[in-house]
């Protein structure tokens, strides 16, 4: 691994120069191998676990209990990229034999995912562990055989420079080519390495605005690659007059502890909650909140940002600030409740439906859930959007234009907290992402690879997963009929 303190053009050059020279070995890397070293980085961090969590608490003020179970998330995650790489599905293996009855003749096709190279991976500042040096970004560009060059975050340099340390010395010692993990520092360096031409695909979590004007740089490169931000969402919910009704408390309770979760520092924070005209929710919210004192957040920056944007709102003409104070301390956070009409949502979408980076949340009144809908279609993309309604409800429109917005829908609880899993999706449409994959869960992996197809290939050139005997036994689709794991092609 080699690290920099400052933005030079030549050591960036030295970090990538060796991660594209490990390229040349990881492209040709076994699933095995790659697991192995997923497995060993997973295991190392739980070793160093209380020195990292001890760390991350000096520098993020998160806590003991929220760190250490963020780095189980961490560990937990490297696994599970380890077992998904084993079991093959992820490459999208696919055989088409020869057919000369079709219409062209089709030769022998044979099409698989392959890595794309070197992996720039912007850390997050919310999430020191999962979001990191070893989070999701990284593992699963390791598990996809890219090497990995991590852009540390500021709000964190001793913590990512330590687990830093714990990754190269855990894939070294797992057998690892040298090259494939190095961390980076500083803005400058953050640009150039996005522009590096060693640099095939680039993953981010942060801001819109940090996000946007990464994402143009990778855009106009001369060789434009793929950006993969997650970058901002207002995670809408909407809760039904009959849900109200049944279950008021319980919401206001549930809604409470979620957007205050982590003084609200998370990307699924819900920041736009629709309910009915006159139910009084807003109120039972803010008596759930109750009076908080306020809390040291990550950064300067994203508590200044967090006023800002609190005093925006609170400023507008038909919102009325109903529990906390929107004038903030400076460097802290302390949770605030914000309620607004639907028709006032309409007026000015751009200014009522933006994040606001904290513990807030802007509770809407509806006279019609159509009302609803159409504030929540002027969201635009958001990584999560919820509906709480009672059982037998007519839920179909509601669930469409829900579907449209964001890329999980819940239909209980509250979107806060994230499962790694093989069925996750996190991203959704502009301008929650700036790509259609997920940045958690199994299927992470596929924004780090690409197709290749192999036509008429001897059987001896070709990858094992596309032999004809399928000697790895992986999951495959022969002449369009999926194959369970070991059945032979012919």
């Amino acid at each position: 691994m080699t690290t920099t303190d400052t933005a030079t053009r030549a050591t960036l050059d030295e970090v990538a120069d060796a991660a594209r020279r490990a390229f040349a070995v990881t492209v040709a890397s076994t699933a095995a191998e790659r697991a192995a070293w997923l497995s060993a980085v997973a295991d190392a961090l739980d070793a160093n676990g209380p020195e990292l969590i001890a760390l991350a608490d000096e520098e993020s003020h998160l806590g003991t209990a929220r760190l250490t179970g963020e780095l189980a998330r961490t560990t937990s995650q490297l696994r599970l990229f380890a077992e998904a790489v084993v079991e093959g599905s992820y490459l999208e293996a696919t055989v088409d034999h020869p057919n000369s009855a079709t219409i062209p003749p089709r030769p022998d096709l044979r099409r698989m995912l392959r890595p794309l190279g070197p992996v720039a991976v912007f850390s997050a500042s919310n999430f020191p562990f999962a979001f990191s040096v070893a989070g999701g970004d990284t593992a699963s560009a390791l598990a996809a055989g890219c090497p990995v060059i991590v852009k540390g975050h500021s709000a964190h340099p001793r913590l990512s420079r330590r687990t830093a340390d714990v990754v190269a010395s855990a894939l070294a010692t797992a057998g690892a080519p040298d090259g494939v993990f190095g961390l980076v520092e500083g803005r400058e360096t953050g640009v150039a390495l996005v522009q590096h031409p060693s640099i095939r695909a680039v993953g981010f979590t942060g801001s819109l605005h940090g996000g946007r004007a990464l994402f143009d740089l990778a855009s106009g490169r001369p060789d434009p690659i793929p950006f993969y931000g997650e970058l901002s969402a207002v995670n809408p919910v909407l809760i039904t007059a009959a849900a109200l009704e049944a279950r008021a408390d319980d919401l206001a309770a549930g809604l409470a502890a979620s957007f205050t979760l982590g003084a609200g520092q998370f990307c699924t924070n819900p920041g736009v909650v629709f309910v009915p005209t006159g139910s009084g929710f807003a109120e039972r919210v803010g008596a759930a909140v109750g009076a908080t004192a306020p809390v040291p957040m990550l950064t300067d920056g994203i508590a200044a940002a967090f006023a800002d944007g609190l005093s925006g709102l609170a400023a507008h003409d038909g919102v009325t600030v109903v529990a906390g104070d929107a004038a903030q301390q400076p460097g802290t956070g302390s949770a605030v409740v914000l309620s607004t009409t639907t028709a006032a949502v309409l007026a000015d979408p751009s200014a009522l439906l933006v994040e606001c980076f904290g513990p807030s949340t802007l509770v809407v009144e509806y006279d019609r859930v159509d009302d609803a809908l159409d504030a929540i279609r002027a969201i635009g993309g958001s990584l999560t959007a919820t509906v709480h309604a009672e059982p037998g409800e007519e839920l179909g429109g509601i669930v469409e234009v829900l579907t449209e917005i964001a890329g999980r829908v819940l239909f209980a609880g509250w979107p806060t907290g994230v499962a790694v899993s093989w069925a996750q999706q996190h991203g959704g449409p502009w301008p929650s992402t700036t790509s259609i994959h997920t940045s958690v869960g199994a299927t992470a992996v596929r924004r780090f690879l690409r197709p290749v197809a192999y036509q008429d290939a001897p059987d001896a050139v070709l990858p094992p997963e596309l032999r004809e005997s399928n000697p790895l036994g992986i999951p495959r689709r022969v002449d369009g009929v999926l194959r369970l794991p070991g059945a032979p092609v012919s």
